[in-house]
């Protein structure tokens, strides 16, 4: 009779989330002039210090939920999470982006957990927070589901990302749903 092997549950990353600084220009530019953390983004990779500077001076202090996903132990500001208003009050759309450094660790899973968790209760009247993943992003799909969002559809040919038309899916999570430990 073989013996029964114990299983080691994987220990929760804990992330931290705070309103951007301006100050975080240097950490957020080693992440956001990469290439590969672009691909799936709207917004070519920054190709200078200024240019990301003035991103956060105007778009993101002024935005009303876009914090930085500070990493576990350090602090260091590896990545961003968005949950950008609609022309409908009840719904916001969440955008993430992370540091190929801390891809596959947990890290995203993390932070798109703690923005559920505290956004339904910062946003008046919002009732629902969707992503929009494109179909070629797998990793991305299973950060979302790992964090309780719905997969709903695919968009056929929904968004022009960097002049390619790409299919989308769409991806859901509403105030009554539970946030998975």
């Amino acid at each position: 009779m073989e013996e029964a092997k114990p299983t080691m549950a994987k220990a929760p990353v804990e992330v931290t989330l705070r309103r951007f600084e301006l100050s975080d220009v240097d950490a957020m530019m080693a992440w956001a002039s990469d290439p590969q953390v672009a691909a799936f983004c709207r917004w070519e990779p920054y190709e200078s210090r200024e240019a990301l500077l003035a991103f956060l001076r105007d778009t993101v202090l002024p935005h009303p939920w876009f914090r930085a996903v500070c990493a576990p132990g350090s602090g260091e500001v590896v990545g961003a999470v968005s949950v950008a208003p609609t022309a409908e009050r009840c719904r916001g759309e969440l955008g993430y982006v992370l540091a190929r450094a801390h891809w596959g660790r947990g890290v995203a899973t993390a932070a798109v957990k703690r923005t559920v968790a505290a956004v339904f209760g910062e946003v008046p009247g919002l009732e629902r927070v969707e992503a929009l993943v494109d179909v070629a992003n797998p990793a991305s799909q299973r950060v979302l589901e790992k964090a309780g969002f719905t997969r709903e559809a695919v968009l056929r040919k929904y968004i022009a990302v960097k002049g390619v038309v790409r299919d989308t899916v769409i991806f859901s999570f509403i105030n009554t749903d539970p946030v998975p430990e």
